[in-house]
């Protein structure tokens, strides 16, 4: 099946006037137009192609890389506004169209917004969106404390950075926790600090300065300290218990009480766990 709005590698099956026609193994065909002929090639090459709609609608292939992707973010320009709605600027050739009523407020010629492209059912085109709300969610995490994710910086407001977590979750960086200069936009490596018990996610841009061997130790030291030497929680507790508690999944918890036993630095009791006073 050649996928709408994604790269597809397919196999090139006859040269043409207008393109190389390329298949897949389903019999689906699409054209990659002449400009976008590689130099060189041969029948029964296999080619990485992105798929998109022209402007009538109709699957071509491209070599070009456009700056968003099938259920994905990007920051965009917008090109120019017209009674239908807004166009999209996203390195194709055809510019991606955002409705109005995929607007989160009006858009403006010249302006550039965080869009997230989809694929209409109703229609089966490719439309962008700047209510971006509707595509993440928290209710379900796949991250937990202290991993490396990727974030994209959607808007920066008087509490800090509000950002998209690895496509899929919304994290802030406080502003006590930046010390350089983002923008709405920036894409760039960052960690989970914290996740809290309504399962929203604090993001600092460096290591977290408790990182080491066993990334989440410290971490646990500290919990014990601020909740005055010891916590209810053990190998044995139920991992959301754990999850609730200090935003790490049981498998993590257990590596680390592990590296604090070993070290001496908290004893193992019926209820949880207790800080060795030195």
């Amino acid at each position: 099946m050649i996928k709408i709005g994604e790269y597809n590698t397919l196999t090139i099956l006859r040269d043409t006037d207008p393109g190389l026609y390329l298949g897949d193994d389903e019999e689906n065909v699409v054209l990659l137009p002449h400009k976008y002929k590689p130099e060189q090639f041969e029948i029964d090459d296999e080619i990485e192609v992105y798929v998109y709609l022209d402007n009538e609608e109709r699957p071509i292939a491209t070599n070009l890389d456009p700056f968003v992707t099938l259920n994905s973010f990007s920051y965009l320009y917008c090109s120019d506004v017209t009674d239908y709605g807004a166009f999209m600027d996203w390195g194709l050739e055809k510019q991606l169209f955002v409705p109005f009523k995929e607007q989160a407020r009006p858009m403006k010629a010249g302006n550039w917004y965080i869009i997230y492209m989809y694929l209409d059912d109703l229609t089966n085109r490719l439309v962008g969106s700047s209510k971006t709300n509707r595509f993440v969610q928290n209710e379900t995490l796949s991250v937990e404390a202290f991993e490396e994710v990727n974030i994209l910086v959607t808007h920066l407001t008087d509490k800090g950075a509000n950002v998209i977590i690895n496509g899929v979750h919304k994290g802030l960086i406080y502003l006590e926790d930046i010390f350089e200069d983002i923008r709405t936009g920036d894409r760039m490596k960052a960690y989970i600090k914290k996740i809290r018990e309504d399962n929203k996610i604090d993001i600092v841009l460096q290591t977290p300065g408790y990182r080491s061997i066993e990334p989440n130790a410290n971490f646990i030291l500290e919990e014990l300290k601020a909740a005055g030497g010891f916590l209810p929680l053990h190998d044995k507790s139920d991992p959301d218990a754990i999850k609730n508690e200090l935003g790490m999944s049981k498998k993590s918890f257990k590596k680390a009480i592990g590296t604090l036993y070993r070290d001496k630095q908290i004893v193992l009791k019926e209820g949880g766990i207790e800080l060795v006073v030195v």
